[in-house]
């Protein structure tokens, strides 16, 4: 069971809603420079297609015998971290590998706690689900004295190998690339025109790049104007979303014509008081989720109920993935530097899927392993 990143926040505080300034006006008829919106629709036609051919690696070291991983999460609660842990648990059967998954609920103490024990079980290598190394220095550093390689999901802000912290590598999309796309849907949808609110979590530190590597996009187009920036922590969010959902819709009206959120889960924990508010599911406010794209969020989709699209992580993919790079960690050989390009999901490109499974890598992997 997996646990979320119960970072420190950095001076931020928890729940905390920030504004443009008040009063708010409606979206500009301003709009975009006609460059910004032609641009914006481009990049969003382009992360609309599914027809993708794998872009990943083709060669590698053959399967290492006998390994053991340990999945350390963030919170199993956190459906993209849920999700990968299963990945890793599919490729580590084609493998012939062993996992074993320790759930750090989300706090500090649990996953300090969770990596600790995973160090303890004397792991041939243990992942980092979705939480800031940071957190954890000392388990860390007890890992690296143990020679345990570690590699993360979502754990710092850029894909690849780390060497502070130590990572073999991190995966994930490029947070610049979910954040801009996730903000050109906006413009390219609104065409130019929106009042936009953007759904939080500041104290993880890749969440909190993400979203102001959202806003910093929005702003390219001077008729989108951000309402507010509601800071929610992951794990509070079923409780404090529709609270705050209730009390933005009375403030801002007519004005809040969509949304970003870092993970879908926001809108799930949303849907509920717009619901009560008597919104309908395919009106405004439009939501995106720049992440992670779990079942439910995809079953939104489709039904257009309160969420109109998602950047989805290919999530078992990247378990797969995970797993391939721990084999070139166990062969001394190095990460192989792959990147999975972005994807937006709609009720149109959907094709009835509950996530984004891109064709091609598993039996790719099975080939590179000799599986």
């Amino acid at each position: 069971m997996l646990a979320t990143a119960g970072t420190a926040l950095d001076g931020c505080q928890r729940g905390l809603s920030t504004g443009t300034g008040a009063p708010v006006p409606g979206p500009s008829r301003a709009g975009c420079a006609a460059a910004t919106l032609a641009g914006a629709k481009a990049d969003v036609q382009q992360a609309e297609q599914v027809d993708v051919p794998w872009n990943g690696p083709t060669s590698g070291p053959r399967a290492v015998p006998g390994r053991t991983i340990v999945y350390v999460a963030q919170t199993m609660t956190n459906p993209g971290v849920a999700g990968v842990a299963r990945g890793v648990i599919d490729a580590a059967t084609v493998i012939g590998w062993s996992v074993r998954v320790i759930d750090g609920q989300g706090t500090p103490a649990g996953i300090q706690a969770a990596l600790g024990q995973a160090v303890n079980l004397e792991a041939s290598g243990i992942v980092i689900g979705g939480f800031d190394p940071g957190l954890t220095a000392q388990q860390v550093a007890q890992a690296a004295a143990a020679h345990i390689p570690l590699i993360g999901w979502h754990a710092v802000a850029a894909p690849g190998p780390s060497t502070n912290p130590p990572l073999f590598s991190n995966i994930t999309t490029s947070v610049g690339d979910v954040a801009r796309l996730s903000a050109d849907w906006v413009i390219a949808e609104s065409n130019g025109n929106a009042g936009v609110v953007v759904f939080t979590d500041d104290s993880v530190p890749f969440a909190r790049n993400k979203s102001q590597l959202i806003k910093d996009e929005l702003a390219t187009c001077p008729g989108v104007r951000l309402l507010a920036s509601e800071n929610i922590p992951i794990p509070d969010a079923t409780s404090r979303t529709p609270q705050a959902v209730s009390a933005l819709l009375a403030r801002f009206q007519g004005r809040w014509t969509h949304s970003v959120a870092i993970n879908d889960l926001y809108f799930a924990d949303a849907a509920p008081a717009l619901r009560a508010a008597g919104r309908p599911g395919d009106a405004a406010p439009y939501n995106i989720a720049a992440g992670d794209g779990d079942p439910s969020a995809f079953q939104r989709i489709d039904s257009r109920q309160f969420q109109a699209a998602t950047v989805p992580e290919p999530l078992t993919e990247q378990g797969w993935q995970i797993v391939d790079e721990f084999n070139r960690a166990f062969s001394h050989q190095p990460a192989s530097g792959y990147v999975a390009p972005v994807h937006i999901t709609t009720a149109a490109n959907s094709g009835g899927a509950t996530s984004w499974d891109p064709a091609g890598y598993r039996q790719a992997y099975r080939t590179i392993w000799g599986r």
